[in-house]
């Protein structure tokens, strides 16, 4: 399986901003869905955002109102923009490809994930 490729992670002091870059492996207007997930050390992977092929989006209650999900079918590309960052943001970040809502919860494809990119933020 092709997967998505992600972009754009490193390491940023609290209070600054990150956007991370998803590339699909497919053209985008062609997939429904898609989402950023993250997992800290230890922890399991855990929903951040994502945006339907329509435009919605759904956001983790952690991060309302400082990450931004968005898609530009030119590029092929989804973008999360993070703002205000806390350390707490810390952790790996996968991009998924494709998936469902269900009951307006977004699941992703098995195997649509990406490699992953790692956001740092320091206090």
């Amino acid at each position: 399986h092709v997967q998505p490729v992600e972009s754009g992670g490193g390491l940023v002091q609290a209070g600054g901003s990150l956007r991370l870059s998803c590339e699909a492996s497919r053209i985008l207007v062609s997939i429904n869905a898609m989402g950023w997930f993250r997992q800290f050390p230890g922890k399991q992977r855990e929903f951040v955002a994502s945006i339907s092929s329509g435009g919605p989006t759904t956001y983790a209650d952690s991060v309302k109102g400082r990450f931004t999900i968005s898609r530009d079918n030119a590029k092929n590309t989804v973008y999360l923009q993070m703002n205000s960052l806390k350390s707490e943001d810390t952790a790996i970040y996968y991009c998924t490809e494709g998936g469902i809502y269900v009951s307006g919860s977004y699941l992703p494809e098995y195997h649509g994930w990406g490699q992953g990119t790692q956001v740092t933020v320091s206090s």
